[in-house]
């Protein structure tokens, strides 16, 4: 998956509120922060940049990243 997902992609992941839409803004390829919380993003181990239909971000593993 972590090949297929670019910028500008709508995407879904699971939340603690059930599921959640929004799009990928970009990769992460260096350790970053989020809102206080670390990001431990490696050019190995690439996070994605997401963003909900509310505008808040996050970073998440192209695991837990499905298209919609």
């Amino acid at each position: 998956m972590a090949k297929t997902l670019k910028s500008g992609d709508a995407v879904t992941w699971k939340s603690h509120g059930g599921t959640a839409h929004g799009k990928v803004v970009g990769k992460l390829t260096e350790p970053t922060q989020i809102k206080g919380h670390k990001v431990a993003a490696s050019k190995a181990n690439p996070e994605f940049l997401v963003e909900t239909e509310e505008g808040k971000r996050a970073a998440h593993k192209p695991g837990a990243l499905r298209k919609s």
